[in-house]
């Protein structure tokens, strides 16, 4: 497994990280037992994985703090808390204090049975809440980072709803976020000029989510979300085979599936440094783990990518 050192917190990390929400939440979503996530936690630090990426939202804290209480100091954990009073939607107004911000962040602790969180994100932050965040929050996670209970301090974006950055793109021109969670992926690669640029202009981390998704796990649905983006304007349809816009990619000299194809693409990205991958099982735990360790796509393969979705800016890809 490759490391890499997460911009300016100087921390040395695996280059691709264990997501413990998404579809799967560690296979909790599927039903599965304490013990079985536990199991798959353990996998990927016996394959190399040393950054770990929960939130309190997933329902997963507790399970990945008893999974690496004996292996501490051999990770780098990151959390994040939402910014909206508890029972309120996720884009509403009800914003929490730094104060009601601060004990909520008291509660990520507990449940991951750690005195400190390595990398602390406020969660899926929009463009129109971010100015209350940097005024409001943000100091509150600063007296924390000065207690010691946090150690850098992050944002991520709600990317199904941020498609093109916005949030980002404000918080960029601000010298405060150690750590930024972006949406990228070969779909949708606007975040290379809108959000990879910027940051490694500051030597600010990057945590890459969604660099596979429904989308590019069911070549039906991908068929289908390419042909609306002809449809839409946003591929040009003459660079594709409407019959099958994406076979040009799952050549034997290329990759085995679309799975490896996106993986690939996003780790030899510049400005990519962890990139997440979620499952809730060790076989597809493994094979998602040789994807990202796997050396980069063909150049006439990227150049192609680039050529058909690089004006992309409206889908995730969920």
């Amino acid at each position: 497994m490759d490391r890499v050192v997460l911009g300016r917190t100087g921390l040395e990390v695996s280059v691709a990280g264990l997501g413990c929400g998404g579809h799967s939440r560690l296979g909790q979503a599927q039903g599965h037992s304490v013990d079985q996530s536990v199991r798959l936690i353990h996998a990927a630090l016996a394959a190399g994985v040393t950054f770990f990426d929960t939130a309190a939202v997933y329902g997963t804290e507790e399970i990945l703090g008893a999974a690496l209480k004996a292996r501490r100091s051999e990770v780098v954990i990151s959390s994040k808390q939402g910014i909206v009073q508890p029972g309120t939607s996720a884009l509403g107004q009800a914003y929490l204090s730094g104060r009601e911000y601060a004990a909520l962040v008291e509660g990520n602790l507990k449940r991951l049975g750690t005195d400190y969180i390595d990398v602390f994100h406020l969660h899926g932050v929009m463009a129109h809440q971010y100015d209350y965040c940097a005024a409001e929050l943000l100091p509150a996670l600063e007296r924390l980072k000065h207690q010691g209970k946090i150690r850098h301090i992050g944002l991520t974006e709600r990317f199904i709803h941020d498609t093109g950055h916005a949030m980002l793109r404000r918080a960029l021109q601000d010298p405060h976020w150690d750590v930024v969670m972006t949406g990228f992926n070969f779909i949708n690669p606007s975040a290379r000029g809108r959000v990879l640029s910027a940051v490694q202009q500051q030597n600010c981390g990057t945590l890459i989510m969604f660099p596979v998704r429904r989308a590019l796990t069911q070549p039906k649905i991908a068929r289908e979300l390419v042909l609306n983006l002809a449809a839409a304007g946003e591929v040009d349809a003459r660079l594709i085979d409407k019959n099958a816009p994406l076979e040009f990619l799952l050549q034997p000299e290329i990759a085995q599936s679309l799975t490896e194809v996106a993986y690939r693409f996003c780790r030899h990205e510049p400005g990519a440094d962890v990139i997440l991958t979620g499952t809730g099982s060790q076989p597809h735990l493994e094979q998602n783990l040789r994807a990202i360790s796997a050396g980069p796509l063909p150049g006439p393969i990227c150049d192609q990518l680039r050529q058909i979705f690089g004006d992309v800016t409206s889908v995730s890809g969920n």
